[in-house]
């Protein structure tokens, strides 16, 4: 099927703003982009008039189930929140648990312009299910965790439910879908076990993605146990040998900064989560200024708590450039970029995070016919600082609208409602 999206604003890959534009899509690619009409003869035609679009959104972190434990433990600092609030009942969640709170996740991030996101969670395969169905992009990880000191690398099921997660996704052989391998932290695992996975994990090849540095407790007590901080003992470990993908990176040293730059990851900035739970905030700057790659993700919704994108922008634009007293430090298309293509890359997904002929058709219009949105002087200005998720009228993956003018087209909010209620009923 060929769509054509008319009478436009289209956000191009070069962060111009072509007015009054055309968008065509060929089945799942977009095949045309310009100021004029396209000659060709198109299927459908959809009428965009007073519509900005913009490459879909990437979330490079996040535990989408956690949507059903929003807003508990709130005020507790990271180590007891876990303890106290988030392990507890994660203790007591079944499949029909992990279903329900994984579909309001997706519903929440397609119906604020999110196309893909990187999900680190247990009970894998059902959150697999759910995005299928759905038909949005993802990065799954099933984490390795090894606390017992009784426990060898062979019986270790993380283990082996990490390295199966990766067989399966390769056999459904969709695009849309991929596997990482992934590792909780270090403070959640054992050295030898560390090691073991990484031997494997270099072997098969991937990305993997893990939590580094969080908080300062976190940070400085790996110090103390291993005498290196977090970065140097997974790259001793070999684990980054492979591309990774670091959520948080809030205490990384300037040595940890050159070794990421060295190993090409990617670091993933969750200002909401971090300030939130009291961990501070990841050194953007310095990150920037060295080379390496940041991203932006929302962290689950138990310490965001939702999965808005947008929000997550927004904190980026203005933190940074509060905290040092410099309004340029965080410029709007250096954010755009981290929301957007640097995700794509990240996840290895190098046809998809802009808009241009021959990529996929990852597409989110904003409705610009807001008070709040008017005049749109600068539109890049616009989107970091002024657009809301809720601005969002239509969310496209792979040239297949899902959400559109506050329906979801490919998910039922009143199942999902009395799922959810269901849930709660349950676990509470």
């Amino acid at each position: 099927m060929k769509l054509l999206l008319k009478n436009a604003s289209i956000l191009t890959q070069d962060w111009t703003v072509i007015r009054d534009g055309f968008l065509g899509i060929d089945g799942d690619t977009i095949c045309y982009l310009g100021q004029d009409r396209p000659q060709e003869t198109y299927d459908a035609e959809k009428d965009m008039s007073h519509k900005l679009l913009i490459p879909g959104l990437y979330n490079l972190h996040s535990h989408s189930p956690m949507s059903l434990l929003r807003g508990l433990g709130s005020d507790l600092p990271l180590d007891r929140w876990l303890n106290e609030a988030m392990f507890p009942v994660e203790a007591r969640l079944v499949e029909a648990d992990v279903a329900v709170g994984t579909r309001l996740s997706l519903m929440e991030m397609v119906a604020s312009g999110t196309v893909s996101f990187t999900d680190m969670y247990d009970r894998t395969w059902t959150t697999l299910q759910e995005v299928l169905d759905c038909g949005m992009k993802a990065n799954l990880t099933r984490p390795l965790m090894a606390m017992d000191p009784n426990e060898s690398y062979e019986q270790n099921f993380r283990v082996k439910e990490s390295f199966q997660l990766v067989k399966d996704i390769a056999a459904l052989n969709d695009s849309r879908i991929r596997c990482d391998f992934g590792i909780h932290a270090e403070y959640t695992s054992r050295t030898e076990i560390v090691a073991r996975y990484a031997e494997d994990c270099n072997r098969l090849g991937g990305r993997v993605h893990l939590h580094l540095s969080e908080t300062k407790k976190e940070h400085e007590e790996c110090k103390q146990r291993h005498g290196k901080t977090p970065t140097r003992w997974f790259y001793d470990l070999g684990v980054m040998n492979l591309p990774i993908i670091a959520a948080h990176c809030v205490w990384v040293e300037d040595e940890d900064i050159v070794l990421l730059k060295e190993r090409n990851a990617t670091c993933v900035h969750n200002p909401t989560s971090n300030m939130k739970l009291g961990s501070g905030f990841m050194p953007v700057q310095k990150l920037l200024g060295a080379g390496v790659r940041v991203c932006l993700g929302t962290d689950g919704s138990a310490s965001n708590n939702n999965q808005n994108m947008f929000e997550e922008m927004h904190l980026a634009s203005v933190l940074h450039n509060g905290f040092n007293n410099d309004a340029t430090i965080m410029k709007p298309v250096e954010v755009m970029t981290m929301a957007t293509r640097n995700g794509a890359e990240a996840q290895g997904r190098t046809d998809c995070g802009r808009l241009a002929v021959g990529c996929k058709a990852d597409v989110v219009a904003i409705d610009l016919d807001r008070p709040h949105l008017m005049p749109a002087h600068d539109i890049l200005a616009l989107l970091t600082y002024s657009v809301q998720g809720s601005d969002v009228v239509m969310t496209m993956v792979d040239g297949k609208i899902l959400y559109e003018n506050g329906q979801f087209l490919t998910m039922d909010m009143e199942k999902t409602k009395f799922e959810l209620e269901a849930a709660l009923q349950r676990l509470f």
